[in-house]
């Protein structure tokens, strides 16, 4: 005879549950809760630190310690923002740390380089995703380049808002600016990828 338990069905409820109830069942120790969230936010955390980084190996490394932060800090969570807010902003604050390593290092190893002061512009908020601008001719591989140019600041929003589809106000949790820096930055970035991708486009 099959007996079913209280546990049993508890655990069978856990795919439906919010990732907030998830994050609260894995403070009793639920493992299974916990590699649920794993589940949900793996395949989008990496596209997201992989366009950031565009290098692999250290995305899966980024990607695997945002998940051990969460585990340990998951006592700490306040639910003023969502678990997506939260978890992004661990991921893109380790992003945002490997990217300025890497800078400094190439610094070191090229010598001092003109510093840009580029001031955000506000702008209309009604242009398409720059990948709206690219013809039939144009390779992904040549967004992927040239989104890498783009000034940090310009690149992760354009990342989490044209790729990662996440609302201003999601943007604005995860980088701590408010939504008219985000809007104001996301357009800057567009701008910048279709000149670039225009001119590229132009040459071929």
């Amino acid at each position: 005879m099959l007996i079913v338990t209280k546990k049993d069905v508890e655990q069978a409820d856990l795919p439906l549950m919010s990732d907030e109830a998830l994050l609260s069942n894995s403070l009793e120790g639920n493992l299974v809760a916990f590699d649920l969230l794993v589940d949900r936010y793996y395949d989008r955390l990496y596209g997201y630190l992989m366009r950031f980084l565009k290098d692999s190996d250290t995305a899966e490394d980024l990607l695997q310690e945002t998940f051990l932060r969460v585990w340990r800090k998951r006592a700490e969570f306040k639910n003023i923002a969502s678990f997506s807010t939260w978890i992004y902003t661990i991921a893109g604050n380790l992003a945002r740390s490997e990217w300025r390593r890497r800078k400094r290092w190439r610094m070191l190893r090229l010598g001092p380089s003109r510093s840009e002061n580029e001031a955000d512009v506000e702008l209309p908020d009604g242009r398409s995703g720059p990948d709206r601008i690219v013809e039939g001719r144009m390779a992904v591989e040549e967004l992927a380049k040239e989104l890498q140019e783009l000034p940090e600041r310009y690149r992760e929003v354009v990342i989490l808002r044209d790729i990662q589809e996440m609302t201003y106000e999601e943007i604005a949790g995860i980088v701590q600016v408010p939504v008219g820096t985000v809007k104001s930055r996301l357009n800057r970035g567009r701008l910048i990828l279709q000149d670039k991708l225009g001119k590229w486009h132009e040459s071929t």
